[in-house]
C-alpha cells in the first residue's frame, strides 16, 4: 500500500468515525423525541415491536435478550407500550410471578406501519445503491455495533 493509499484510507477511517457518531447523535434525537411526541417510537421501541411481531408471546427475559437490554429495562419498556396500547400482558401459565407480553392489533398495525416507513425511507435515501452495496453497508453497521459493545 502506497503513502497516499494509506492517507486515503485513513481519511476514510476518520469519516466513517464522523458518521458512526452523526448516527448515534440522530439515535439520540430519536429517543428525545419519542419521550415528546405522542406516537413517536424510538428505536428500542420499535426493535421490541419487531421482535414480539416475529415470537409473542414473550416472558420480559425473552424480550430482553431479543431486543439487546436487561429485564428491568425491557419491564420499563412494557410499561410504556403498555400505556400505548400497543402490547398486553398476560399471566404465564408456567410460572404465577412471571407475565408474557404479546401485541396488541394496535401494536401489529404500529408494528408494520412503523417497517413500511423505514423501507420507504431507505428506498428512497439509497436508489443509487446495488443489492451487494447494501450488504456491505449492512456488514458496516453490524460491525460498528460489534465495537460499540466493546467500548
Amino acid at each position: 500500500m502506497t503513502s497516499t493509499d494509506d492517507a486515503r484510507r485513513q481519511e476514510a477511517l476518520a469519516e466513517l468515525s464522523r458518521a458512526a457518531y452523526s448516527l448515534s447523535a440522530a439515535d439520540a434525537r430519536l429517543r428525545g423525541r419519542a419521550t415528546r411526541t405522542p406516537g413517536a417510537l424510538s428505536l428500542t421501541h420499535a426493535r421490541a415491536l419487531r421482535v414480539l411481531a416475529e415470537r409473542s408471546p414473550l416472558s420480559i427475559a425473552e424480550l430482553a435478550a431479543g431486543v439487546e437490554t436487561t429485564s428491568a429495562a425491557a419491564t420499563q419498556l412494557v410499561n410504556g407500550l403498555a400505556k400505548a396500547g400497543y402490547v398486553d400482558r398476560e399471566p404465564d401459565p408456567g410460572n404465577r410471578r412471571a407475565v408474557r407480553v404479546s401485541l396488541t392489533a394496535r401494536g401489529r398495525a404500529r408494528h408494520r406501519e412503523r417497517e413500511r416507513l423505514l423501507a420507504d425511507s431507505f428506498a428512497e435515501a439509497l436508489p443509487h445503491l446495488s443489492a451487494d452495496d447494501l450488504a456491505v453497508a449492512t456488514d458496516v453497521l453490524n460491525r460498528l455495533s460489534g465495537i460499540y459493545d466493546e467500548l
